[in-house]
């Protein structure tokens, strides 16, 4: 078994084990492959995993190319601008950073009816940074009834960045209230399934505190170069 490999098989077996503690189900591993090489993000593959999350528009679509060849369910999680909406909506399955009415129709414009749905998650800048991007809580939901207004975009739920607190109680808190608004939108879209909450240091906390989702580079990579 090769390294990565052995950090992919690692890596669920700690998540599976976190789950089973906490009695949650097993949340979905997003590989975040931004700045990784395409022979990295073929290697992983190779291993199982599917789902690759990457943060620029064309350094994925680079990959993309190269990986033409496998099955692979890409991710948009970086900030995206209006004027990318149309390569973002054209060669992702999803996107994970939908946070202004803009975008969402942007997207929709751009989507080809030939194409499947594209996935999309309201990003919601839960700790109000000014120095991240996501919509406020009181913004998502005019967010999630408008991407639920047009038929080639599915509305799939919701993703945060808490603020990197070393109190991780305040982290907890910031989980906590992701997964409360989670609830309240999804009685409104039932189609909501994904909540994805949780990287490399914090995974365990957004696990127990109901993340379905987890983003994970580094312990599957190695630290970049």
């Amino acid at each position: 078994m090769s390294t990565i490999e052995q950090r992919h098989h690692d890596l669920l077996a700690d998540l599976q084990a976190v789950a089973t503690r906490f009695g949650r189900p097993l949340p979905r591993l997003l590989a975040v492959s931004k700045r990784q090489p395409a022979a990295a993000i073929a290697a992983l593959h190779a291993a199982g995993q599917r789902a690759f999350g990457e943060n620029y528009v064309q350094e994925a679509m680079a990959k993309q190319v190269e990986l033409a060849g496998l099955e692979i369910e890409w991710h948009l999680i970086g900030h995206l601008q209006t004027n990318k909406a149309r390569e973002a909506a054209r060669h992702f399955d999803w996107v994970q950073s939908v946070d202004r009415l803009r975008l969402v129709d942007a997207l929709a414009r751009e989507r080809s009816s030939e194409l499947p749905p594209l996935n999309l998650l309201v990003q919601v800048n839960v700790d109000d940074e000014d120095s991240k991007s996501g919509c406020r809580i009181d913004e998502a939901g005019g967010l999630c009834a408008a991407i639920s207004g047009h038929p080639n975009l599915a509305l799939r739920g919701l993703m945060a960045i808490p603020a990197p607190d070393p109190d991780h109680e305040l982290r907890r808190a910031a989980f906590r209230r992701m997964h409360a608004l989670f609830d309240q939108l999804q009685a409104l879209h039932p189609g909501m399934d994904t909540l994805s909450l949780g990287m490399s240091e914090d995974a365990d906390l957004a696990i127990e505190e109901g993340s379905t989702m987890v983003r994970i580079g580094t312990a599957l990579f190695g630290k970049r170069e």
